[in-house]
């Protein structure tokens, strides 16, 4: 068994949940902040796919943060305050 099966054991399915919602918050809050930068035309790289496709995922992940919330609120899981780099 390696470092990561046994992490998983030993945590809660809450820990899980708690972890995914702080990992996914702080790629959409990036990938916000990108888009933004993209429209004001201040990105200091040209990404490959177009501003369209950006946003339907940062759609997308948005629609999946608002039922992990839900969800949250349903199972009553306090969900933390993500901080941001």
């Amino acid at each position: 068994m390696n470092n990561i099966d046994e992490i998983e054991m030993n945590e809660t399915w809450q820990d899980r949940f708690i972890q995914e919602y702080a990992y996914v918050k702080t790629k959409y809050e990036k990938l916000h902040r990108m888009i933004v930068k993209y429209e004001a035309d201040a990105l200091d790289f040209k990404p490959n796919c177009s501003l369209e496709l950006l946003k339907r995922q940062a759609a997308a992940m948005g629609t999946y943060l608002y039922i992990l919330e839900i969800r949250s609120e349903i199972e009553g899981i306090e969900l933390p305050e993500v901080k941001h780099e």
